[in-house]
Parts: structure tokens; sequence; C-alpha cells
């Protein structure tokens, strides 16, 4: 049997519900803390590159990491995790934050808002180039859920 081809509006309107499911299981989770950054000036490939190097990693082991990496989005990305850390120390303010030993649970890379240019070209012509941004989303989490 053949897949039948979607119309676009389908299939955005299927990309919308699933971004939402994905944010209310975000929500429902208790200890687990979200952080954004949006519209950050750098294509959603290098970013991703970055990203890889942290997931699933301790944040003390994660923030050595980001520290040292010359890629381009490794100090947006460290800034990003600074940020979570502080959100959930002040979710968690009755809990050490050494004994909660958080963890980079999730981090994706979404594709940003995209800048259209004309670069001249020979014969008149001209060649569009797309500068590219992206959406970071992290999720920290606590290793040891006895003590939250």
């Amino acid at each position: 049997m053949e897949k039948q081809k979607l119309k676009k509006s389908v299939l955005i309107r299927q990309k919308k519900e699933a971004e939402k499911e994905r944010k209310e299981a975000m929500q429902g989770r208790e200890g687990a803390t979200t952080a954004h950054l949006n519209n950050l000036p750098t294509s959603p490939r290098k970013m991703r590159l970055v990203a890889d190097l942290i997931r699933g990693k301790k944040v003390s082991h994660a923030l050595n990491i980001l520290k040292f990496e010359p890629r381009v989005g490794a100090q947006m990305m460290e800034s990003l995790l600074k940020t979570a850390v502080a959100d959930w120390k002040s979710k968690n303010a009755d809990i050490d934050i050494d004994k909660a030993d958080l963890y980079v649970k999730e981090v994706y890379v979404d594709g940003g808002r995209m800048l259209k240019r004309l670069r001249p070209a020979p014969q008149g012509r001209g060649y569009r180039v797309r500068k590219r941004s992206n959406h970071i989303t992290m999720v920290l989490d606590s290793m040891n859920q006895a003590t939250i």
C-alpha cells in the first residue's frame, strides 16, 4: 500500500501538536528543569555538534567540556547550562546541589528564523544567502530521585 502524501498544512499541524505534547510532558516531570535559548545566530548543524558532546553528562563534567571547547556555540551553550543550574537551585532551594547529582537529561537544537540575503554573482545574477539561527532547549534532572 502506498503512503498518501499529506498536505503541507496537515504536516505543520501535526508538528505543532507533537511539540505541544513534548512541552506538556516536560512540565509533568518533577525535579526536571528546562532552559531555553532562542534565535542564536549560528546554524543548527554546528550547534548540534556541541550539544552532542554534553548530552547525558553530569553538569560539572559538561561545564568543563564546554569551557575548553573551541567550537562556535560552546560559550553560548555554557551560559545556558549555567542558567539552567541557577533555575534548578531557585526551584529546589532546600536540596543540596552536590547530593542531587544533576545531569544533562536532554539537549536539542531546533532551527530558528532564517534571514535571507542576496549576494552579487557573475553576469548580473544574485545568489541567495541564508543566514540561519537556532533555538536550544536543555533539560536538567537529578540522578538521585530519592533526595527530591
